[in-house]
């Protein structure tokens, strides 16, 4: 089944135009012009973002995105997202990621190795209409407009920027991480 949803989520990279891919320097800009994480960025412990992260589907659906990964400013290391997801959805779309730590317990959880989501996870979309399909463990997260609650959620807080394409859904899914520190 891993095999089926790493394929799926490499396949699914390959709807975004190569045009789309920002680079992390880009990604972080545009995140940081939002209001909305003014004061994640001045609090967090870190974050890891992801500037363009592919997602497609008819019916079963993947997604995939890589990334960097940062403590206090610093770059730690690399990340990769996965995800499958199951049930009615259509079309292709890409979207920017980032996730910010809010202290050093959850920097490490995610930093272990391989992460995923627990079922509480979910994104705020920074742009009207954006999917933020972050939930995982048999659930998903939509957001349809600029809704946020500055808060942490299990020591983390998700943010979604859409960048293109169109994708309806009604799946559940997981997103699954993993982390390579850099030298």
């Amino acid at each position: 089944m891993k095999r089926i949803g790493l394929w799926l989520a490499l396949v699914c990279s390959l709807v975004v135009p190569q045009a789309l891919a920002d680079s992390v320097a880009d990604a972080i800009t545009t995140f940081k012009q939002a209001p909305e994480t003014h004061s994640f960025f001045d609090n967090a412990y870190g974050y890891a973002v992801f500037p363009t992260i592919g997602k497609g589907g008819i019916g079963l659906g993947g997604a995939y995105g890589s990334g960097k990964v940062y403590r206090h400013g610093k770059l730690t290391g690399n990340s990769k997202m996965a995800q499958v997801t199951f049930g009615f959805q259509l079309g292709g779309q890409a979207y920017s990621q980032i996730i910010f730590f809010q202290n050093k317990d959850a920097y490490a959880q995610f930093t272990s190795g391989d992460f995923e989501f627990g079922a509480q996870a979910s994104a705020v979309a920074l742009t009207v209409g954006a999917s933020a399909s972050a939930g995982t463990k048999g659930t998903s997260a939509g957001a349809a407009g600029n809704q946020l609650e500055n808060d942490y959620h299990g020591g983390m807080a998700i943010f979604t920027v859409a960048k293109g394409g169109l994708m309806y859904e009604a799946s559940l899914g997981g997103q699954a991480f993993t982390f390579d520190p850099v030298n």
